[in-house]
């Protein structure tokens, strides 16, 4: 670990350059950067790496041939070709330490409506230590904790021995296919940081996600002779009834999983949009739910989507329309498997030491029922996969906000494990 020189030198350099690190994330919130329209603030991180000295890589996903990977999920809903990537390389001369991806996606999910919020989604307002936005801590807070702790170590004299890899990625809110991008595009390292919002925690499991779309048809007639032909949309509450009755029985066998257990209720079942119907006073003839169901880690995604294909199988065959006209099952984002880090890894134990050493305090552990990228790494790649960053609240929420104090800390924590994992050399060797 560090020693109390090296870390009381990258204490001050966090400390110097905190406003600049506040002013950074504010950027990055003040950028909607909703599926589909990242590309001005990738272009904007780009050139933020590029002036530092970084190497940059701008790819999108199209470029990195996602799809030779079975892993890969779909992109109903969003162009490929359009979705960027940027990994920034700083490459020591003479590496004699090991290597280290830090990596954060810039997705943000949909706002809602703006006067729900107390302050605007995107204003970056600060008040009594939160600064408030749509991605402030879900996740742009951790993208600025592992840039600036990067700026931290130059500005201390340093430079890490080891090759280290700052990626900003997307589609980590609806498919993954960012993080596994950078793969296919040859990015590997002796161990990776997420920093998401963890509170200062390790994640020590996630579950997986599997996002798809129902879609009914029915007969539409006048509402005056509704008996008459058929209400899609009451069909589709039928099959989202039978889904909720999956997911009950689903949760009953999750208390056998050996990590999910003690956890109440771990797989999430989310009809989240629903469209439907064309006129309120005629039948709707089609209507179509996007939903999100989770799943665990070691359960087979394959298998979870054909019990999810049974379940509205056979309500369809209890329902007299549905019968002969079965609901379709699309398949649109998310086919993402559970994860586990399991304990006593080398680069856990450094991350241990770092927090210990910013902190004051040990490292806790969490297991989550969201999903997040380490396990392209953790599983596909073999590489130590590491989930911890700052802290907030309200990530998909209104008034979504992240504890700037914190972040401060999560900086000096994720640069203290930095120079702890790749080691360092003085910039003036």
């Amino acid at each position: 670990m560090p020693d109390s020189d090296i870390l009381a030198r990258l204490s001050d350099a966090v400390d110097a350059a905190f406003d600049e690190q506040v002013r950074f994330l504010a950027d990055l919130v003040r950028h909607q950067s909703l599926r589909g329209r990242e590309a001005p603030l990738q272009d904007h991180l780009a050139r933020w790496f590029a002036q530092r000295g970084y190497s940059v890589d701008r790819f999108s996903i199209a470029d990195a041939g996602i799809e030779n990977h079975p892993k890969a999920s779909p992109m109903v809903d969003a162009d490929p070709s359009q979705s960027y990537q940027v990994v920034a390389t700083r490459r020591c001369s003479n590496a004699t330490g090991r290597s280290l991806i830090l990596q954060g996606h810039i997705d943000v999910v949909p706002e809602g409506p703006h006067e729900m919020w107390t302050h605007p989604p995107y204003s970056a307002a600060v008040r009594d230590g939160w600064m408030y936005g749509r991605g402030a801590h879900d996740m742009k807070s951790g993208v600025s904790a592992m840039c600036f702790a990067m700026e931290a170590i130059r500005a201390a004299g340093f430079c890490p021995a080891g090759d280290v890899y700052l990626q900003t990625v997307t589609e980590e809110e609806s498919t993954g296919n960012g993080a596994l991008a950078t793969l296919m595009r040859g990015y590997r390292a002796d161990a990776v940081l997420i920093p998401e919002p963890t509170g200062g925690t390790i994640t020590r499991a996630h579950t997986g996600t599997l996002w798809f779309r129902l879609r009914v048809r029915g007969v539409p007639v006048h509402v005056a002779v509704a008996q008459s032909g058929s209400n899609a949309i009451m069909s589709a509450y039928h099959l989202i009834q039978a889904l909720q009755e999956h997911t009950r029985q689903a949760n009953v066998a999750a208390r056998e999983h050996p990590w999910y257990r003690e956890v109440p209720d771990p797989i999430k079942f989310n009809p989240g949009v629903i469209r439907g119907g064309d006129w309120a006073s005629s039948t709707p003839a089609w209507c179509e739910v996007d939903c999100r169901i989770g799943l665990l880690p070691g359960q087979e995604v394959a298998e979870v989507q054909r019990g999810i294909e049974r379940a509205v199988a056979e309500a369809a065959r209890a329902d007299g329309f549905l019968a002969n006209n079965p609901p379709e099952v699309l398949w649109n984002g998310f086919l993402a498997d559970g994860f586990v880090l399991e304990p006593g890894s080398e680069a856990e134990g450094v991350l241990a030491n770092a927090h210990r050493q910013a902190f004051g305090t040990d490292m806790g552990a969490r297991i989550t029922t969201a999903v997040n990228d380490t396990r392209f790494y953790g599983l596909y790649f073999d590489m130590p996969a590491l989930c911890y960053g700052p802290r907030g609240e309200m990530a998909h929420g209104f008034d979504e906000r992240t504890d700037l104090a914190f972040l401060k800390t999560t900086t000096l924590a994720i640069a203290a494990f930095v120079v702890d994992w790749c080691g360092i050399t003085s910039i003036n060797d």
